[in-house]
């Protein structure tokens, strides 16, 4: 499930986020939306959590972010369905044909669907393989013994489906053991449906784990997501508990009853659910307040003077700062777009104060690195030294170009009373996000000094340059048309434009001295690989 994930998310990541934001305009296509990402991802978690950051940064409200994990966990229940039906000769046909693509294929998005079909294949062997382990349990009195007492204390069941969701961090790998349990005759189809439904309140408990630390406005949507999920499924248990004969309109057979339940709940959960998320998002917001924090933290600086005499340690320490620095460039970057849409001055107050900041922390390490440069050093640490240099002054130059730049843009808009035209509104704030998941890209390859996401990250400024491109193009051609929004927004829209994808080339720069190293970066462009992509 992961290899499927991971192909899904670095081939397509872009097109899925444009497909939630763009979805925000109504309950029923943020639910369609949520429904048919969890399916590509193979997780409603991950849609969890992909829909708090985007809450966190203001792009989609509570009640649409609901509406998405609602149709999110539908689509979740979906997968589980498909993923039980046997296709035994799809397995070598989707192993040969996603290693030749893994393998051989130039382009990324291949290369990823490539390792979304050996993914695939190897779920449906790992079914295989749990029923062929399993089948042995009958054979055991013991075992059956335990499981069997389960029948007759369905709240245990209960709860052991949602510890073990929750342990393995999938819903769906629990649903379709419980599921398997079953067939095998190892597990009572009554237990296995309060296990499923615990599987429910497990599933909803991973993202409201991993989104502990998130602001308010992302822990609103996870809560409310919890309590309706989780409370649905206890009122299911009891229903089941006081009335089991009610759920044979699910199936005849034990596996099928079971396996319709999980989808039946989500199903039923998101129909009911969808037309109140407004009301609910508000009594979340009533529940999960913001939490009063002292963003002041110029005092905390990870450039201790005392590492300066061991050059590697030092040049951590600059690392961490500089690291510090992207990060409220990153900030700076998501509030922007904000005051494109209707001017905040407590916003952009924000936005120059991390300006600020981000220019006080570069003449920090400038001063620490001309410090380290006048002891003895030897080749590999001078070096690294003049690549955090570059990199402190092109994220300062990024931070320049949001603090300065765009709010100068943003604040003629204000002051001139104009509008972009609805086509110009949505390519900006598309390409927009588009560079803050590069922006993004660019914070895990100096946490991770991960060669391949650097190599995605270069292979992702061309792309950036051919993107602002036709939509230069695009803006013209409107004005050829004659569309007054697009005559009087003309230079704004146009500098904008280019003012994102500078930030996006201030940050690329983070992947050229890894790639350098690994020997993939020719002077001018990315080495070619044999099959005649990019390497």
């Amino acid at each position: 499930m992961r290899l499927v994930r991971t192909g899904v998310e670095r081939a397509f990541a872009v097109q899925l986020r444009l497909w939630l934001r763009r979805s925000a305009a109504n309950r029923g296509l943020a639910a369609t939306a949520g429904t048919v990402t969890a399916m590509m991802l193979q997780s409603s978690t991950a849609v969890a959590v992909l829909v708090s950051n985007f809450a966190a940064k203001g792009t989609v409200n509570t009640a649409v972010g609901l509406a998405i994990l609602l149709g999110a966990d539908l689509g979740s229940a979906i997968v589980t369905q498909l993923l039980l039906v046997r296709q035994t000769l799809m397995i070598p046909a989707l192993l040969l044909l996603g290693t030749v693509l893994f393998l051989k294929a130039g382009d990324r998005k291949l290369r990823q669907t490539g390792r979304i079909f050996i993914g695939l294949a190897l779920i449906f062997v790992a079914l295989d393989m749990l029923r062929a382990a399993t089948e042995h349990i009958v054979d055991n009195p013991a075992a059956l013994n335990i499981l069997n007492y389960l029948q007759s204390d369905l709240l245990s069941a209960f709860l052991i489906g949602a510890i073990f969701a929750w342990m393995v961090h999938s819903s769906v790998a629990a649903v379709l053991l419980f599921v398997t349990e079953v067939a095998q005759g190892a597990l009572p189809p009554e237990a296995a449906m309060a296990m499923v439904l615990g599987a429910n309140l497990g599933g909803a408990m991973i993202a409201y784990v991993l989104t502990l630390a998130a602001p308010a406005e992302a822990r609103r949507i996870i809560v409310a997501n919890l309590v309706l999920r989780g409370g649905g499924a206890g009122l299911v248990l009891v229903a089941l508990i006081f009335a089991p004969q009610f759920f044979e309109w699910l199936g005849a057979a034990g596996p099928t009853r079971v396996i319709n339940l999980h989808l039946a709940f989500n199903a039923a959960l998101c129909v009911l659910a969808l037309p109140f998320v407004d009301l609910i998002s508000k009594a979340a917001a009533g529940v999960v307040k913001p939490v009063n924090t002292d963003e002041s933290d110029m005092a905390f600086t990870a450039l201790d003077p005392a590492a300066l005499t061991h050059p590697s340690r030092a040049l951590s320490c600059a690392a961490r700062e500089t690291l510090r620095m992207g990060e409220r460039v990153e900030a700076m970057l998501t509030s922007v777009n904000t005051i494109y849409n209707q001017w905040d001055n407590s916003v952009v107050d924000v936005i120059r104060t991390n300006s600020k900041t981000v220019t006080q922390i570069q003449n920090n390490i400038k001063l620490y690195l001309s410090k380290l440069n006048q002891q003895a050093l030897d080749a590999e640490t001078v070096k690294g030294a003049m690549d955090l240099s570059l990199l402190a002054t092109n994220l300062a130059a990024a931070s320049d170009l949001v603090g300065h730049r765009m709010v100068d843009l943003a604040h003629r808009l204000e002051h001139e009373q104009l509008s972009f035209s609805p086509d110009g509104q949505r390519e900006i704030a598309d390409f927009h996000d588009r560079v803050l998941a590069n922006v993004q890209l660019a914070l895990n390859v100096m946490m991770t000094q991960n060669p391949d996401e650097a190599r995605e990250l270069v292979a992702e400024k061309d792309s950036i340059r051919l993107v602002e491109q036709r939509l230069q193009r695009k803006h013209l051609e409107r004005l050829q048309h004659g569309q007054s929004e697009s005559i009087e927004t003309s230079n704004i829209h146009q500098e904008t434009l280019r003012a994102l994808k500078q930030v996006n080339t201030s940050f690329a720069l983070v992947g050229y001295p890894i790639l350098l190293e690994t020997g993939d970066l020719l002077q001018t462009r990315l080495s070619a690989t044999p099959e005649g992509g990019t390497k």
